[in-house]
């Protein structure tokens, strides 16, 4: 079995890749990435506006660096928050919102009530963010906007199918939170956790216009089976209740930057292994899909570099982001890393001096307290040997279960960041 050149003590497999992942999480860290994106201070007042699992620490990273008064009010999930001075940080509600969502979002609101044109609203917005600020349109209720939610996210809808039906069902979401700042100028920072880093997705989009329609949220819901309280559809059937689009003068003097997002991560992860003496090979940042569809159509590429050496030959590291999906047939434990894994593990069969990892970078995998786990070549070897039947678990949508059972979740906890997905994949 051939080994990359190390200087000093030679690297386990699980090492390796522990290693290119905390590169990715420096490389997303917005403490480090948001100070070259702050714009000048104005001459009025500056309110910091903010939601996502990475918005406390982004509101910390301005604090660090700002010259000047601030306020405001970020919203995080339970557990993601960070100290501030002068930016109040909620806690509340994800993937499903909860009351605290609501009470985010009205708050945010009465922030940004009679700003100027001297005045700036400094909007921070990362993953999670739809979630975490729910305030629904019309007469939708909180408990009927959940429902919805839950199930589009037992679906297997796309994110951005997601998002689309969120930004049309909320009061915030899709711009609305932007002509809510009145005459302010809107200076959007994004992390971004969505595959082609289009801003507007990300956490809906509540200070950027939005190219979809009310009745793309309908085609969306119908598409997925979901029911449509007449509340719903109401809201959705109701033109004056559109989002705001692009070239929508009101919008005009605002702004927006991506400061951190897969590619960078991914980029950082490639350097990482360079400096290991490993071969990398950035597949994508954007890939989607079903977790094991992915994980099969990896697998045979791996088989590749076994077998002929190409797209490149060992040792070397397959890297990849994006965010897969998982429709649900089981009552299994896990998130669409672990089913990934679970799926790449039965693929492979043990293939030699095959390794990996797959993560949630901001530390949790769907709902559980995991951000992912890792592979070995004796995976499978040591499941069957605790009579863990890896096809079974697959099947029942447990892969948190199964590398429970052998140790090999990833558990970082909270990471304050969020660009998604990240995968790699070592042969030596």
């Amino acid at each position: 079995m051939r080994r990359p050149p190390r200087r000093g003590a030679v690297k386990t497999g699980r090492a390796l890749l522990a290693e290119l992942f905390n590169a990715a999480l420096r490389a997303a860290d917005p403490l480090d990435t948001i100070g070259a994106h702050l714009p000048p201070p104005p001459k009025g007042r500056t309110v910091v506006i903010g939601a996502g699992k990475a918005a406390a620490r982004m509101a910390q990273g301005v604090e660090r660096r700002w010259q000047g008064p601030l306020s405001g009010v970020v919203v995080t999930r339970y557990g993601h928050g960070a100290p501030t001075k002068q930016v109040q940080v909620i806690e509340a509600g994800h993937p499903v919102p909860d009351e605290a969502s609501a009470a985010a979002a009205r708050r945010m609101l009465a922030a940004v009530r009679g700003l100027g044109p001297d005045d700036m609203v400094l909007c921070l917005m990362s993953g999670g963010g739809s979630a975490l600020m729910a305030l629904p349109a019309g007469a939708i209720s909180l408990e009927q906007k959940r429902s919805i939610n839950q199930a589009l996210l037992r679906s297997g809808a796309p994110i951005a199918a997601i998002n689309t039906v969120r930004k049309h069902l909320s009061a915030i979401k899709g711009g609305r939170l932007a002509l809510a700042c009145g005459a302010a100028r809107v200076v959007t920072l994004v992390l971004s956790d969505v595959p082609g880093d289009d801003p507007a997705v990300v956490a809906s989009g509540p200070t950027l216009p939005d190219a979809s329609t009310a009745q793309d949220a309908l085609r969306i819901l119908e598409q997925y089976g979901i029911a449509i309280p007449p509340a719903v559809r109401a809201v959705l059937e109701d033109p004056e209740l559109e989002t705001p689009k692009p070239g929508d003068p009101r919008l005009e003097r605002n702004s927006v930057a991506v400061i951190a997002s897969a590619r960078q991560a991914l980029q950082a992860a490639a350097d990482a292994a360079r400096a290991e003496g490993l071969r990398p090979l950035v597949l994508s940042d954007r890939l989607e899909g079903e977790a094991r569809t992915v994980a099969q159509a990896h697998a045979a590429l791996v088989q590749g570099v076994i077998e002929h050496g190409s797209p490149l030959r060992p040792p070397c590291v397959i890297l990849s982001g994006g965010e897969t999906s998982v429709t649900l047939r089981g009552s299994g434990r896990g998130g669409r890393n672990a089913e990934y894994l679970l799926a790449l593990a039965v693929a492979l069969q043990g293939a030699p001096g095959v390794h990996a990892i797959a993560c949630d970078t901001d530390g949790i995998d769907g709902t559980e307290d995991n951000a992912g786990a890792v592979l070995a070549p004796d995976t499978l070897q040591r499941a069957a040997a605790q009579g863990v039947d890896a096809r079974a678990l697959l099947d029942n949508n447990d892969g948190y279960s199964f590398f429970a059972a052998l140790g090999d979740l990833v558990v970082t906890g909270p990471t304050r960041t969020n660009v998604n997905d990240f995968r790699a994949i070592l042969i030596i």
